[in-house]
Order: C-alpha cells, then sequence, then structure tokens
C-alpha cells in the first residue's frame, strides 16, 4: 500500500522495477511482471495479471489496464481492472469503468465511470457435500392411505 515515510515521501511495499518518466511516450501494449511506475504518456494496453501499476501525478494514460494492483495519481482515460485491489489517490483522474474485489478512493479524486466490486468465488470447505446437508425431499403422505386410530 501506498503511503508517507518520515521525510513526506512517497513508499511502498514493493520494489519499482521499472520506472518510465515524465518524457516517456509509449503507444501499444505493455506487459510486465512486477512493480512498474509510470510517469509519462501511454496510448494502449497495461497488462500484467499479478504485477503493480504506480501512476505518477504526471501521468496520462489513455489504456486499458488489466493488473494485479493499481496504484494510480494521475489521469487515465480507459478501463482499470485489478485482480487484488485499486487505490486511488488525490489529484487522479480516472474517466472509465473500475472492476476490482477490493478499492480505496481519497477524497479530491475524480471518478467518471461504473464500478463492480466482486469479491473472489469462497472455496468450498473440505468435506462439504451439498447433497448431504440438504433435507431428503419428502413427499406429501396420500390422503387415502393414512389410517384414523
Amino acid at each position: 500500500m501506498l503511503g508517507k515515510d518520515k521525510k513526506g515521501g512517497s513508499t511502498d511495499s514493493a520494489t519499482i522495477s521499472t520506472l518510465l518518466g515524465r518524457d516517456t511516450v509509449i503507444e501499444g501494449t505493455l506487459t510486465f511482471k512486477e512493480t512498474i511506475r509510470i510517469d509519462g504518456h501511454i496510448s494502449g494496453k497495461l497488462i500484467s495479471p499479478e504485477g503493480t501499476v504506480i501512476v505518477g501525478e504526471n501521468a496520462v494514460l489513455d489504456a486499458d489496464i488489466q493488473v494485479g494492483v493499481a496504484v494510480i495519481r494521475g489521469k487515465i482515460n480507459g478501463r482499470v481492472e485489478a485482480s487484488k485491489r485499486i487505490e486511488i489517490y488525490a489529484p487522479a483522474q480516472v474517466n472509465g469503468d473500475i472492476h476490482a474485489p477490493t478499492l480505496s478512493i481519497d477524497s479530491g479524486v475524480f471518478f467518471n465511470g461504473n464500478c463492480k466490486m466482486q469479491t473472489p468465488p469462497a472455496k468450498p470447505i473440505k468435506g462439504y457435500d451439498k447433497a448431504e446437508k440438504e433435507p431428503p425431499i419428502k413427499e406429501a403422505p396420500n390422503p387415502k392411505a393414512v389410517k384414523n386410530l
């Protein structure tokens, strides 16, 4: 999770493996595996099923994003999907749909789109058999077969 260290700078629990600076311009599909920080402009797609993308305050992404974790402080025009979580901090601007099981949106963020939060499917409990737990279906007794005693 992105936070502030004692000197006022940003810290992140993951080590940034790639940095794309302010003057970087990329058109196309960018794939990566670990953590990437983007401060430039990207048009296209960002894909990393387990990776983390950090979008800096000066970044502009006209892209669809599919990552494990998205930490957003810049401007995004496009869909953002994260398998773990999305964190959006001011002064971010997000124009597009977002989808993640966990979501955090800071005060002061501009968000225009739809949000879908879906929890991962529950894991079945070992030894639990749905057929065993449901009561057996009982047939209604035949009124003619019932004897009055």
